[in-house]
């Protein structure tokens, strides 16, 4: 057996994702869901990136991201430039990706102590 050191002891690590759901830390997420190093909150109630409007990024901000990654579900389809805006004007960095890709993404960042939230559409 070996044994490694857990980095990701005191934040939220995406341990899984399957088409429709998440597994974030022992939790499954069945539902958008936005995810940051420290906070989870249930993300809009719309069932694709291309129904995202500008209010629905006040949820993110509140985080104090300096990156957010969008995971749009099975593949990649952009929101409408409005909704990225938001995060643009501020000097936030912003990637539109499938979930699996976004799910890495976060995984990598958040360990690297970021301050990165994702928004994930299942």
């Amino acid at each position: 057996m070996r044994f490694s050191e857990d980095l990701s002891s005191g934040i939220n690590v995406i341990r899984g994702y399957a088409p429709g759901e998440f597994k974030i830390n022992d939790v499954l997420y069945r539902a958008p869901i936005i995810v940051g190093s420290s906070a989870i909150a249930p993300g809009p109630g719309i069932s694709s990136a291309d129904e995202l409007a500008a209010e629905h990024a006040a949820s993110i901000l509140a985080l104090e991201p300096e990156l957010v990654l969008l995971g749009t579900g099975a593949r990649q389809i952009f929101p409408p430039a409005i909704f990225g805006a938001e995060f643009l004007r501020r000097g936030i960095g912003f990637e539109v990706m499938d979930s699996g890709a976004a799910c890495r993404t976060f995984n990598v960042l958040v360990t690297e102590r970021r301050r990165v939230v994702a928004l994930l559409l299942p």
